[in-house]
Order: C-alpha cells, then structure tokens, then sequence
C-alpha cells in the first residue's frame, strides 16, 4: 500500500494514559528518536504525585507531551496536534486541551463499561457525538499487542504492559522517526529477561507495521531537521544538565564535589545522575533528613570540598538555619532548589516559581545569599557553573533556583568546549596573615570582600568557627555593637557588589514601550509571545533575568526606559513586588498558581491588551 506522504515544519504530541502504563517510557523515547532525527524539541512530563493512584482515574493520569520542529522552539507547544489516549480516563483529563480537528489515537480495549464509569461517563464518547470536530483513530491497542505477542514466551500481562512500545512503534511510522536506538534502549533496559527483550521488541515492530499496512493511517508526516549551529548535541533534561554542570564545576575548580541530599520531588534525579560520576570526584550522601544533608556540605566545604545540597521548598525551609551557618562563616555552598508547588507539601509533581521570596529573604537574621534561576533545561548546566563560581570566589552560599518544568522538560544541548568553561580555581590559604605570625580568618579580599578559605589541620591557621558573631579580622566571639552593624553590613555588601552580566533587551527595531521581563523558566512562553506579536506587527520588548542577588546594574536603566513593565510569574507577584520596592517601577504583574507552566497563546492575549493601553 502507498501511502501520502506530508511535510510539516512542527507537531505536538501528548501521550497519556495510567500511571503504569509507562507514558513517560513512551514519550522519552520517541523524544530520543526525535534528537537523533535533528529537530529542535522541547517537552513537558506531567506524572501524579501519587505512586499508584486507583487504576483508570483521572488522579492516576500520566502524560508526556513533546514539541518538535524544523525551526528554533521555544515551548512544549500550547495545546497538541495529536492525543494518544490509553483509557478514557486518559481521553478525559486532556481532552480540553485539545483544538479542533486534532488527531485522537484511542485504545478501545480499555473503553468498557466499568473504566467509562471510574471517569464519570455514562456512554463511550467514541459512540456518541461528543468527538465530533476531531479526527478520532479507534485502535485496539491491547488486544492487538497481545496477539502480536502470542508467540512470545512471556505472561499475558506482561504482553498487555507492553502496548505502550507498539503505540510507539505506530506513532514512530506517522511521523518517521528512526528508531534504532529504542531497540538498543530495550536491549540494555530488560538485559537480565531476554524474553522481555524479545517481547517488547515485537510490538514496536507491530505497531510500526499496522501504521504501514492498515487502513486507518493513510497519511505519514515528516518534519525535517532544524537548522542548528553545527557541533555535538544530545537531549538533555534540567536535572541532568545541572548535574553535568556540577561535575564540570569541580573539574574546573580541582576541588571535590560533595552532594548532602535527601530525596524529594522533584530534586532526587539530581542525586542519582551525580553518584554516577565517581570518577570525576564527586561524593554524594543520602542524609537521613534534610537538615543533615545541609550539614555534612557545609562541612564539606569546610574541609575543602565544593558543598553542594539540593532539594525542594519544603526542604530549603529545613535547611534555613545552616543556610544561615553558611552565611555566619562565610563559606561556599550551592543550594539547588528544584521548585515546585506548595504551600506545604502541596503538590509535588507540579511547577511553580514560589520559593523567590524565601530564596531571598527566608532567614533568621540579616542573611544575604546569591541567587540564580536557569531559564531552560539546557541552561542548568551553566547556571549549576556560575553558582559554583560566585560561591567559591565569593565564599558565600548561592541558591539555584530551578523548578519542576526546567528539571523535567528536555532540549537539545549543545556540548561545550570544556576548555572554554571558566577557571574555578581557587588558592587556599597556606600561611598566617597577621602580625606576629598570626592568622586573621576574616581579614578580607579587598576586590571580592572574601575571607581566607583556610583548610582544617594547616599548621598555623587554627580559627574559631561556630554561629556566633565573629570579630573583624581575628574571628573571635564578638557582642559589641559597632562591629556587628559592621559585619551584617560588610557582609551584604559582597553580595550586593558581585559584578554579574548587565541584563539583554531583545527589541529589534528598539521602538517598544512595553518591556516583558521574567526570570527562570518563564522565559520559553515570554519569548515564543513575543515572537508571535512582532510577527503581527507589534512592537515590544523582552528581557531575562538570570541573577536575582545581586541585580544586574544596568536594570533600573533599563525598567525606566519603558511606559510599561509587565512581569510573568507562577506566583502572586513576588518579583513584580522586588522590582516596585528596589526601583519604584510600578510593574504589572501577571501571575497564576495553577502548577502547570504559560502557555505562549494566554502571554499573548494579556500582552495584546497591555499594548493596547499604553
């Protein structure tokens, strides 16, 4: 059979289905074929925070959806082009989602009476008129696995588990992506079970051959590669980026890494991509808790090492006394953050950008830290390196602010030169610095304000440590007033003098009076909204922040060059609420707390509406 062949220069895909229906397996792979292929990609994991809600219930639905094109992407895509359903419940929780005349690739099987019900539908919606304007494929998918399978020396559930790889096989003919590397994938995942292998090898080889042989796909896509700047790429998601970031940073600087964690969603992946990397001396903990994952880093550091903890927002708010220790001794420690949506426990597996404020100002005392936000996954990586850097230069601990979407969300990273990476190297002190052959802990840098980072067990440098306030220069216990205002003051001032990147305005033809700025992981739907209303005539502006203490010194310039500053963010306004107290730019905040990221089409509208009253 000949079938059509079209060109497309992007598509969406979502794959949802149960939780144990492997969806995140699904997309990830057909992400891994998409790289290979050369497209741009962007994709957004959406998994429950239960570990096993009830089979077949809306809680319990998983997705994955992927945005691929032939040109520079900058989102997972607003809404799909085509919807893999594995259960109604599945059909149901993305279903809205959809526009008009989206393809929607329905597993049957598992559209009967009592799965209707768990989702409150009283008839099949593949037998009423409920999916009229979209164009539904019915496929048997479990049925149809199992039969494909029939020779395989493996359980019938074990057949039925594996329909996720031939909805992957069908979805890999639609849009022709090589897949080679998933039968290597398989090979390597079920080593230990040939028959695993063997089985679930079968059915991507039958969902490709239904794609290519049935009636019901008389149309293939293809969507050519995107012109990229030439080099070695691979899919990447935040959390392995900022690891990888990480290990370059302790390559750079020479110094151990040493990661204190205890396991949270969405931070844990960071954890198990860095005990991977021993060889590169990285020694990583999983603490008992979270207090004492923050502990044994600092301590790390204090002997020597590049401390590093990672966690979420309830754990940074565990950590908050030693994260004070840190700033008291002046030492370096890079917290990562992985954001995700509280209060409280919240909701685990959902995104949003709500930690700033306690980022900023979440301490006991005046207790100053660095703060850093990656604007996408690829970006991690070198966000994770210049945490390392301000942290060790300036010997203070540094908060990275990530969030579930950057962690989870994957991209194509262009592998860098490791040579042009920054030189972390640092000297310890190696000899007393005072009269009479004495060490003087705080006696300061004069360019950085940095203390010396003296080794524990060099003769001669013996200092007092602890959370008490020190003396200038001799570190002793200190009450007297003078020299605490003088150390709280001296303190915020090696933050406050950081010397980081002057902000970049994106305005090509430098006409607009509309600023958008945003920091983190809002800069993907600012930028792809920005894009669509230049295409449409409109005139605005666009910058990212990525240093959020210290500002960039060039951004009071900046805001007070536009009539308008509008400031996205998945939270109640806490950057809109910084950038009116330190500039007196009376920003407009656009803000929504709904666990999931913008859409570039909502920026859209809004920023329409704002330009249109300028």
């Amino acid at each position: 059979m000949t079938k059509q062949i079209r060109q497309l220069d992007r598509v969406v895909i979502r794959f949802a289905g149960d939780s144990g229906d492997g969806m995140q397996l699904t997309g990830d792979r057909f992400t891994s074929e998409t790289a290979q292929l050369g497209n741009d990609i962007s994709t957004l994991p959406n998994f429950p925070a239960e570990i096993r809600a009830p089979a077949g219930t809306l809680p319990g639905v998983s997705s994955f959806q992927v945005h691929f094109a032939d040109y520079d992407i900058l989102t997972p895509g607003d809404a799909p082009n085509v919807l893999v359903a594995m259960n109604p419940a599945a059909l149901k929780a993305n279903l809205a989602d959809l526009p008009r005349g989206a393809d929607i690739i329905v597993n049957t099987d598992e559209f009967t009476k009592r799965n209707l019900a768990k989702v409150g539908y009283q008839a099949s919606p593949l037998d009423d008129d409920s999916l009229t304007g979209y164009v539904v494929h019915p496929v048997a998918l479990t049925s149809m696995t199992v039969r494909a399978l029939a020779d395989q020396e493996v359980s019938k559930k074990d057949a039925e588990r594996a329909k996720n790889m031939f909805a992957l096989g069908l979805l890999s003919w639609m849009y022709s992506r090589p897949y080679s590397s998933t039968l290597r994938f398989l090979e390597r995942k079920f080593a230990k079970r040939p028959a695993l292998v063997a089985a679930n090898v079968a059915a991507f080889r039958a969902g490709w051959n239904f794609g290519e042989t049935t009636d019901s796909f008389s149309v293939r896509y293809e969507v050519k590669p995107a012109k990229m700047v030439p080099g070695t790429y691979r899919n990447i998601t935040g959390n392995a980026a900022l690891s990888l970031g990480l290990v370059a940073a302790g390559v750079r600087s020479g110094l151990p890494v040493f990661l204190g964690a205890y396991p949270i969603t969405p931070a844990s992946d960071i954890l198990h991509e860095l005990s991977k990397h021993k060889r590169f001396g990285v020694i990583t903990m999983q603490a008992e808790d979270e207090i004492a994952a923050v502990g044994a880093a600092l301590g790390a550091s204090y002997g020597g090492s590049l401390g590093v903890t990672t966690t979420s927002g309830p754990g940074v708010a565990l950590k908050s006394e030693t994260i004070s220790l840190a700033v008291a001794l002046e030492l370096p420690l890079v917290i990562v953050d992985v954001q995700r949506a509280g209060p409280s426990t919240g909701m685990p597996t959902k995104t949003e950008q709500a930690d700033l404020n306690m980022a900023l100002h979440g301490r006991h005392g005046e207790a100053p830290v660095a703060v850093i936000a990656p604007r996408s996954p690829s970006d991690c990586f070198h966000a994770a390196i210049e945490a390392a850097r301000i942290a060790l230069t300036y010997r203070t601990p540094v908060i990275l602010l990530s969030d579930n979407y950057v962690a989870n969300g994957s991209e194509p990273w262009l592998l860098p030169d490791v040579e042009s990476l920054p030189d972390l190297r640092v000297e310890f002190a190696t000899a007393p610095n005072g009269d009479n052959g004495t060490f003087l802990p705080y006696l300061r840098d004069p360019q950085t304000l940095a203390r010396p980072w003296a080794i524990p067990g060099t003769p001669g440098l013996e200092h007092r440590i602890g959370g008490l306030e020190k003396a200038d220069k001799t570190g002793d216990i200190s009450y007297d007033p003078a020299n605490h205002d003088f150390m709280v003051r001296t303190r915020a001032a090696r933050i406050e003098t950081i010397p980081v990147p002057d902000v970049e305005v994106e305005d090509p033809d430098g006409n607009a009076r509309m600023l958008v700025l945003g920091w983190g992981s809002t800069y993907g739907p600012i930028g792809a909204a920005c894009r669509r209303l230049r295409q449409r005539g409109f005139s605005v502006a666009q910058a990212h922040l990525r240093h959020l203490a210290p500002m960039p010194a060039n951004l009071g310039e900046v805001l007070r060059s536009y009539d308008r500053v509008v400031i996205p963010e998945m939270n109640l306004g806490q950057l809109a609420h910084v950038i009116r107290g330190k500039y007196l730019v009376d920003a407009i905040g656009y803000n929504q707390v709904r666990g999931l990221p913008f859409t570039a089409t909502e920026l859209e509208t809004m920023l329409e509406e704002v330009l249109k009253n300028v």
